[in-house]
């Protein structure tokens, strides 16, 4: 008993000890993550502004802010611009040619991995905004593009005009490749080839193993990766406002797009901290379908 009860005050101790380890992180997030989103919640109930009658005096407005933006049909193409950027540039390009480079240097020796990898991770390292400038000079109207086209003979096209959302895609795509690539070639080193021996010794062929046996394998890895790119993408916002500005019209306007428009551009913080919690909600709800998908 008394072993027990001298115990007892040792394991309080080491309790306090672990929590006073956790006030720091505790405070960093409650200072620069916490506080900030309630922050945004609350200013997206008001008339906030930067300039005019608004500016001087901060009033409450309820669910206007929310009313306006559902009846905006700005919001409404602003949405499908998200999201066919999104499964165009992190569905569709970087998880798919990620983890198709990736496979491509599965087994191949260490010189070519390593010339590839770094042909690849060139474009991840690049800043965005140098990346978006890159890409600006290869699809602008003089640029690369143009100028290779009209050394074959063809006609120049102006790329950021009649196809903005393509050309906004491919720069994504080539910025951020890279990460699908280093997450799928971790997941497939680490894939026993017993298994795959085995398949082979049964008759499986090539895309038999990479159908039933390899993808199965790293599915919870396609899972993770496909939830992080798609976060990492609702965010974009330098490269496209660099490249298109949104425009033309709104053809590449996405959300962080337009709220930046409404927020700095239009001076209505009010209204595009409502915008913001709408890109926040749709981050949540995939984040949630990913998770589920994971756990089933």
């Amino acid at each position: 008993m008394s072993s027990i009860a001298a115990a007892a005050p040792a394991k309080r101790r080491n309790t306090w000890t672990w929590l006073y380890f956790l006030l720091p992180s505790v405070a960093i997030m409650l200072v620069f993550f916490i506080y900030p989103i309630l922050l945004t919640v609350f200013y997206s109930f008001t008339n906030l502004a930067l300039t005019g009658e608004a500016a001087k005096e901060l009033n409450f407005v309820g669910l206007d802010n929310y009313a306006r933006m559902f009846e905006d049909p700005t919001v409404r193409s602003s949405i499908w611009n998200t999201l066919v950027f999104l499964i165009g540039s992190a569905v569709i390009g970087q998880q798919v040619l990620g983890f198709l480079i990736a496979l491509l240097m599965k087994h191949k020796n260490r010189w070519f991995r390593r010339i590839i990898g770094t042909i690849v991770l060139a474009g991840w390292v690049t800043p965005e905004i140098v990346c978006a400038l890159c890409l600006y000079s290869f699809f602008g109207d003089e640029g690369t593009l143009n100028a290779i086209l009209q050394s074959f003979g063809f006609s120049t096209v102006t790329w950021l005009y009649t196809i903005p959302m393509v050309t906004v895609i491919l720069a994504n795509i080539w910025h951020g490749t890279a990460f699908s690539m280093l997450v799928f070639q971790a997941a497939l080193d680490d894939v026993p080839s017993e298994i795959e021996e085995a398949a082979v010794v049964d008759g499986a062929s090539k895309w038999q193993i990479l159908t039933r046996v390899t993808i199965p394998y790293i599915k919870d890895t396609i899972t993770t990766n496909m939830m992080l790119v798609t976060l990492q993408t609702l965010g974009v916002f330098g490269l496209i406002y660099a490249m298109t500005g949104g425009g033309p019209g709104t053809s590449t306007t996405t959300l962080p797009i337009f709220m930046y428009n409404q927020a700095f551009v239009n001076y209505q913080l009010g209204y595009g901290t409502a915008i913001s919690l709408l890109l926040l909600l749709i981050g949540v709800i995939l984040s949630l379908f990913y998770i589920r998908s994971m756990k089933e």
